[in-house]
């Protein structure tokens, strides 16, 4: 997949981001818990929606907690139905 934007950390906001210009950002914010980080909703505005830029964000946000040796617990449903997707991803799902 090609990278079109860089991600950002963004503490103050609980959410990794990109800039997609004209003060526009896509996102997916998180909930910072003791063993894992909920990941809760992923956002890209509406007049860039259909470019690919939600599933570039998840590789994107996934590469950088997997980096970070984190786990995750998805409650976003494009998240989960895009980790079920790429079951690759699955050994970073916290599970109880």
């Amino acid at each position: 997949m090609e990278k079109r934007y860089e991600l950002k950390h963004n503490p103050a906001e609980h959410r990794y981001e990109f800039d997609l210009g004209n003060g526009a950002k896509a996102f997916i914010t998180y909930i910072e818990g003791p063993d894992a980080l909920f990941l809760t909703h992923t956002i890209v505005p509406e007049e860039y929606e259909g470019q690919g830029i939600a599933a570039e964000l998840t590789v994107d946000v996934l590469e950088e907690l997997k980096r970070q040796k984190r786990k995750i617990i998805p409650h976003c449903s494009y998240i989960i139905r895009w980790i079920e997707r790429h079951p690759e991803w699955q050994g970073m799902w916290y599970k109880e």
